[in-house]
């Protein structure tokens, strides 16, 4: 019988009978399997014809690009003063929220409170402009907040310095690369990277961040800083230094400091608590702020019974009034920007993802659309140009975007409204700061640190629950390395098993076996389906379920072999083969929609390998995009043209008719 030429239309059920024999996926003598076979046919079998599409007018396009590009010019025009009392209602509340926050996290960044609201200021600004969320709350985070101050510390320790110009010009310069690195993520378009970072290792890494956090704030809380600085316990102590000084002191605690930081941090729970109970029965509870009313009114106790002459710490004099003083980062010792860039990693990791999150919620709930590739940007941007004005790192944070947008938020302009709103207070009123204690802003940390720790329990319960022990021990190793270690060395663990889990998925091909249902033209994963699914004696089926490129395809011969022997990989490789010996190989390749020239190489080998053991070899739904790569390789010539099948019932049945199978059993379809 004559082999007949090509082409990928399948046949209609009209035009086939059960027992005809379709020797390839050839049809016509028009037609050959060759590089300009046309990719797509229409109905009457020509060439579809394309035709220019007309191109838009320069001016229209640009327009629309330069909206898309920088956000505020398209919501800022159709702008209404309806919204705008939206957006400053939702802007003034959160202020309440970031105000204490920033002057609070600024003790964990190792810097000077008011470089707290710098960071909401500046980063706030560029956000409203170039941001995609109309919800987000963009400012200092407890979490990146202590791996800015972790890098201050150990970049201080090594140029033997603590003074307070020096953790400044650290801290910028951390935020800089912060900022040079999410922007650079979002310019190559790798918003997808909110997906590397694996679950438990992150929830590992910040629930020993959060324990690392309250035992540096007890220090504080409990009046031992100056006892601890005398005894060497400094900014680049570990957390179990810091712990043992602290239970070996409990007897030299400074009871007023103690007390105010306890009284603090209970009201603190405790409405934390009353919110939560009751937010459903009266909404507009959640918008009461807690922790500004806390500060106000610890500051005016102090200041009344002038608590700071009994020995309580206090802010005092704030130097750094008004608006922020332009100043490029500049890194004391050239020896030591790459110990910042390895933590501007991952702080630029956690902070897109946590900000992505929070993006996508409110997008999906308001119906608008979110590019996680502009988020980078904008992001990227905000900390770039707030590094140059004193910020440290600045995010988007759940919970206050979650009151952001219950109380109203509407457009970008709200954030721009809580910038101003914080602006105002660094012109007018940091001498109302004067008297607030550092046992509360350490008080506000540590409710912080504990929020940090509220999913942990959950996650481990869940993990046990499903028997996921791989996790747990992932969990475990990145909390016992952060916290018996180093902070930096858990941002390590962290970024680098999490790209070596991401690396070991990628680089394992997804192949399996089918097998055939009663005789009939179906074919099942064996191993899903044991029951239904049989081998066909003498021939392997195995389907590629994924594109082929480079990073995946280095293992392929030794799956390929292992399926061979034990028809599953679960088996150890160690024991004695299972399966028959084959005689053909046919792969199903249909979800196969990409390939390299690595793969390519690695396909021609398999090949070879097959043919020298007299193993013939077909392939089964080919895409047409592919049939170029196949063709210069010399995989068709070294097939054979009469080896590539739209099914893999009409592969089996050319194997059977001519001879390929000498297994007698078989059926054909």
């Amino acid at each position: 019988m004559s082999q007949t030429p090509f082409n990928f239309e399948p046949q209609s059920a009209e035009t086939s009978t059960s027992h005809e024999l379709v020797p390839n996926q050839y049809e016509s003598d028009t037609d050959s399997f060759n590089e300009s076979t046309p990719l797509k046919r229409s109905s009457s079998g020509d060439s579809i014809t394309y035709t220019n599409i007309p191109p838009k007018e320069t001016w229209s396009t640009f327009k629309t690009r330069v909206k898309y590009y920088i956000p505020v010019l398209g919501w800022l025009p159709s702008y209404s003063l309806g919204t705008f009392w939206n957006d400053f209602f939702a802007g003034l509340t959160v202020t309440a929220i970031l105000l204490p926050s920033g002057l609070s996290y600024s003790v964990l960044a190792k810097v000077p409170p008011v470089h707290g609201l710098y960071s909401i200021v500046i980063p706030a600004i560029v956000y409203s402009f170039l941001g995609t969320s109309r919800q987000l709350s963009i400012g200092p985070e407890a979490l990146v907040a202590m791996l800015v101050g972790s890098s201050v510390s150990q970049q201080q320790k090594y140029i033997s310095r603590e003074d307070t110009e020096s953790a400044i010009i650290l801290a910028s310069l951390v935020t800089s690369f912060v900022g040079i690195l999410t922007l650079l993520l979002g310019l190559i378009r790798l918003g997808f990277l909110d997906s590397i970072l694996s679950k438990p290792l992150l929830r590992g890494f910040i629930t020993a961040v959060g324990v690392v956090i309250i035992i540096e704030q007890l220090v504080s809380m409990l009046g031992l800083s100056e006892l601890a600085r005398n005894v060497g316990i400094t900014h680049g102590s570990s957390t179990v230094q810091r712990f043992v000084f602290i239970m070996s002191n409990l007897d030299k605690v400074h009871h007023l400091t103690a007390i105010v930081s306890i009284t603090s941090l209970t009201l603190l729970l405790i409405s934390g608590f009353i919110k939560t109970k009751f937010v459903k029965t009266y909404p507009s509870i959640q918008f009461i702020p807690e922790i500004l009313i806390c500060v106000a009114l610890y500051t005016f106790l102090c200041a009344k019974f002038e608590w700071d002459a009994e020995g309580l710490n206090i802010l005092g004099a704030i130097k750094g009034s008004g608006f922020p003083k332009f100043s490029l980062p500049k890194p004391p010792h050239a020896s030591h920007i790459k110990d910042c860039f390895e933590t501007a990693v991952l702080i630029s990791v956690i902070g897109f993802v946590e900000s992505i999150v929070v993006t996508k919620t409110y997008a999906t709930k308001h119906n608008y659309a979110v590019s996680p590739n502009r988020e980078l940007v904008a992001l990227g941007t905000a900390n770039l140009i707030g590094s140059c004005f004193q910020c440290f790192v600045a995010y988007g944070g759940m919970a206050r975007s979650g009151i952001n947008d219950r109380a109203g938020a509407k457009t970008q302009l709200s954030g721009l409204v809580t910038a101003m709103f914080v602006l105002f207070s660094l012109f007018f009123l940091l001498p109302y700061f004067y008297y607030l204690p550092y046992a509360v802003l350490s008080a506000v940390v540590c409710k912080a640190a504990l929020h940090l720790l509220h999913e942990t329990p959950h996650d481990i319960k869940f993990m046990y629950k499903i028997s996921a022990w791989t996790d747990l021990a992932l969990l475990a190793l990145t909390f016992l390395v952060t916290i018996f270690v180093s902070v930096q060395y858990g941002t390590l663990i962290s970024i680098g098993l999490s790209l070596v889990l991401v690396v070991k998925h990628s680089t394992y091909p997804r192949i399996t076996i089918l097998g055939r249902v009663s005789n009939s033209d179906t074919f099942k994963r064996i191993k899903d389906y044991p029951d239904q699914a049989e081998h066909v004696e003498g021939v392997l089926v195995v389907k590629i379920e994924e594109p082929l490129y480079f990073a995946n395809t280095g293992q392929l011969k030794d799956r390929l072999r292992r399926l061979e022997e034990f028809g599953d990989m679960s088996v150890h490789p160690s024991e004695e083969a299972r399966m028959s010996p084959i005689e053909n190989i046919i792969f199903d390749i249909e979800t196969m929609e990409d390939l390299d020239a690595s793969a390519t190489i690695i396909l021609v080998e398999i090949v070879e390998a097959y043919h020298r053991r007299g193993v013939n070899v077909f392939f089964v739904k080919l895409h047409d995009n592919q049939k170029k790569a196949f063709i210069r390789a010399g995989l068709v010539d070294m097939v054979g043209a009469d080896h590539f099948f739209r099914r893999i019932a009409d592969a089996l049945d050319y194997i059977y008719r001519n001879g390929y199978l000498n297994f007698t059993g078989y059926t054909s379809i």
